[in-house]
């Protein structure tokens, strides 16, 4: 049995200056422990196959789910369902740590969509 974290899983840069942590990465399923600095976002986009559920650890972040955002707080989460167009951002003034669960893996899954016109505001 080996551990795993962000000082020996295989990292990647995305966005504006995002870190990513591979801990899975399977043929079937995908778990990253993502950072993303304050005020970055990434693209909206939807997953042809692949469901998501991103858990947050520390921080804030703003997920715009299919017209509707989400603000969540360390220890909440969401599922984004296959086809659902989202947009993750940090708005706030410091980092923020999240796991994003994949299943099937999101990588090569991607389609980047416009943003929507009218969007509605949820607190959890």
């Amino acid at each position: 049995m080996s551990k795993i974290s962000t000082l020996n899983a295989e990292h990647y840069q995305w966005g504006n200056a995002c870190d990513g942590w591979h801990l899975l990465k399977q043929d079937d399923l995908s778990i990253i422990h993502e950072k993303m600095p304050p005020q970055t976002a990434e693209v909206r986009h939807y997953h042809v196959f692949s469901r998501q559920f991103f858990f947050i650890l520390n921080g804030e972040i703003v997920i715009e789910k299919d017209g509707e955002e989400c603000v969540l707080s360390a220890h909440q989460g969401i599922e984004i369902p296959a086809g659902t167009p989202h947009q993750v951002r940090n708005e706030s003034g410091v980092p923020a740590e999240f796991l994003v669960t994949s299943q099937p893996p999101a990588h090569g899954d991607r389609v980047v969509v416009k943003k929507v016109k009218s969007i509605s505001h949820v607190t959890l």
